[in-house]
C-alpha cells in the first residue's frame, strides 16, 4: 500500500500537475493556518462560532476548503482567538533564486 506522500511525490513528477498544486499552496496555508491557530487556542469549532458569531459549519466549510473566507472573516476568527491577523506578500523565488 502506498502513502499519500509518496503518491503525492510522484504526481508532482508531472508538471502541469505541480504548477496547479502550487498556485493551491496560499489556500493550504491559509487553511493550515487556522487550523492550527484554533488548536493551539484549544477550541473547537463549535467554540470558535459563539466567540465569533460564524455558524460551526461555515468554520468546518473554511477548514475542509469547501469555503473561501474574506478579509473581515479572517479578522473575526483571529479575534475570535485572541489572536492578530498577519498578511504578508513576499517576493517570486523562480528556481531557487529570487526574482
Amino acid at each position: 500500500m502506498r502513502t499519500f506522500d509518496a503518491f503525492l511525490k510522484e504526481q508532482l513528477q508531472d508538471p502541469e500537475f505541480r504548477a496547479e498544486y502550487e498556485a493551491l499552496e496560499p489556500e493550504f496555508a491559509i487553511i493550515t493556518a487556522i487550523i492550527e491557530a484554533r488548536k493551539s487556542s484549544g477550541l473547537t469549532q463549535k467554540e470558535l462560532s459563539e466567540r465569533t458569531g460564524i455558524a460551526q459549519g461555515d468554520i468546518s466549510k473554511i477548514e475542509n476548503a469547501n469555503a473561501n473566507p474574506s478579509l473581515e472573516t479572517l479578522k473575526r476568527l483571529a479575534a475570535g482567538m485572541d489572536m492578530k491577523l498577519k498578511l504578508e506578500f513576499l517576493p517570486l523565488e523562480k528556481q531557487g533564486v529570487r526574482a
